[in-house]
């Protein structure tokens, strides 16, 4: 199981390292089949508050994993418009878990891969994704079939969660979240975590069974 998450040139840290540290828990706990990676269109890249890291596989490369999360950042409407960046991108929801955050349900919209379905973003990005053409929601996560959006960088959590739920199932999403609450107060985090995306779960969640993802 393959998730990548893009990741571009002044990137939001909480978005992409929030993600990527908890979406690897599964893999820490003995999973050796799940497999998370930073997707980005250059070797490495600098974060806007200056941390630079090395990016594990190119865009293309994401276009084959099972699941991709669009995380957000200062230049994202320089991707925005950048054809040599978006055409290197072929999401399918038909056969991907597709997921956007903040500034990247931006992107999502000019990839075309929202529709007329509501979704979710932060409330600097809200314009830019208004004049998309999409309904923003005043909520932090919302969910449609094998899209889902969130608003807010520590809705990060959100979106993880609801990952793994899909990817894994609902006791793995709980163990994750549980994993990384705050001391004390681990049972109230984690129920508020999954009063926003467990409607949003199947019972047995899984890909489709379509997927073509190595």
């Amino acid at each position: 199981m393959h998730i990548a998450i893009l990741t571009f040139d002044g990137f939001n840290e909480l978005d992409s390292l929030i993600a990527y540290g908890m979406l690897s828990r599964i893999s820490l706990r003995g999973d050796t089949d799940w497999k998370v990676s930073i997707a980005s269109p250059t070797p490495r890249v600098t974060s806007m508050n200056g941390l630079t890291i090395d990016t594990h596989i190119g865009l293309k490369e994401a276009n084959q994993a099972d699941a991709v999360l669009i995380g957000s950042g200062m230049k994202t409407r320089e991707v925005a418009n950048d054809a040599s960046v978006l055409g290197q991108l072929q999401l399918n929801p038909q056969r991907q878990l597709i997921a956007a955050q903040c500034s990247g349900t931006f992107l999502l919209a000019k990839l075309g891969l929202i529709g007329q379905v509501p979704a979710c973003t932060d409330t600097t990005s809200k314009p830019w994704v208004q004049a998309a053409g999409v309904k923003v929601l005043n909520q932090a996560f919302f969910a449609q079939g094998n899209i889902a959006t969130a608003g807010g960088c520590l809705s990060a959590q959100y979106v993880t969660a609801w990952l793994v739920g899909r990817l894994k199932g609902a006791a793995d999403a709980r163990e994750v979240l549980h994993y990384f609450a705050p001391v004390g107060e681990k049972d109230e985090y984690v129920a508020r975590a999954l009063s926003h995306i467990s409607a949003h779960l199947p019972e047995q969640a899984a890909l489709p069974a379509t997927s073509g993802a190595e």
